[in-house]
């Protein structure tokens, strides 16, 4: 076989190469691609037509939605500092501290807080029924109230209990509601208080006159007492424009107006000038 003939013979084996139009060429490119990217990562493609199909949801908060007021309650200036409780004649209840305690009515804590603080919204609020919730614990503990604050709807049930060996009286002193004075011996089972009209109510014991609290009684449930850092928090209120009220037993009283919008969170400080006289 001569040379010709032999590369006649392997042109006629060898595969055909067709030359395809250039934009059939770019249709096989674009096929070719496609198909690389959808076996190498298939979820991709799942997705992208998944997001194509999803529909877009907005939440929208109804206009009944309740809202929630929170904030914080300090002070500024140079707080008035009570003189230590003597409990000397009551040893009984003086062995709980280390140091003579002070009183309760000027309480602080750090970064300036203001504690027992009452906040409540003073105006706006519709009345509601009666709380038919579980009852407050007030508990007499080393010749002092605990909480020294409180706070309950109208008709609320308060129980007092005395947790010391030695007897107190229970004399809250109202305006709007009956006054009266009790005394709850060592042992004895808890007095209950209800009151039936709104009102802050001061609290004392007879047999130790530096025992102090407040009962602050509301036709709501929209009411607070700001704790060690100040803070208070007022949640669930149906939307609408309300007065709040703070309100301290030493310091007096001050009120801001807010808007509470559907569904939504708001914050509201308030700042007490104090003296320390």
């Amino acid at each position: 076989m001569s040379a010709v003939e032999g590369r006649r013979s392997v042109a006629q084996n060898s595969p055909r190469i067709l030359h395809s139009s250039p934009r059939w060429q770019l249709t096989e490119l674009i096929f070719a691609c496609a198909t690389l990217f959808a076996l190498a990562s298939p979820h991709v493609v799942e997705s992208v037509h998944a997001s194509r199909l999803a529909p877009i949801m907005t939440v929208v908060a109804a206009a009944s939605d309740p809202g929630r007021l929170t904030g914080k309650v300090t002070f500024d200036g140079t707080p008035k500092k009570l003189k230590p409780i003597d409990m000397s004649r009551e040893p009984s209840c003086a062995k709980f501290y280390d140091k003579p305690p002070r009183p309760d009515q000027a309480a602080t804590g750090s970064d300036n807080a203001l504690q027992n603080v009452i906040v409540y919204i003073s105006q706006g609020a519709p009345d509601e029924k009666a709380s038919i919730g579980p009852a407050i614990q007030l508990t007499q503990r080393g010749c002092r109230y605990s909480p020294h604050v409180i706070a309950a709807e109208a008709t609320q049930e308060i129980w007092v209990r005395n947790d010391d060996s030695v007897t107190h009286s229970i004399h809250p002193m109202p305006h709007f509601n009956p006054e009266w004075n009790r005394s709850q011996p060592p042992g004895t089972p808890p007095v209950v208080l209800r009151f039936d009209r709104p009102e802050i109510i001061p609290v004392k014991c007879e047999l130790h006159p530096w025992m102090r609290g407040v009962v602050a009684v509301f036709k709501n449930s929209h009411h607070a007492v700001t704790d060690a850092e100040g803070r208070f928090d007022l949640s669930e209120l149906p939307p609408g424009k309300y007065t709040v009220t703070a309100w301290h037993e030493l310091y007096g009283s001050q009120s801001k107006q807010v808007v509470i919008e559907p569904g939504q969170s708001q914050s509201l400080n308030f700042v007490f000038k104090v003296l320390p006289y």
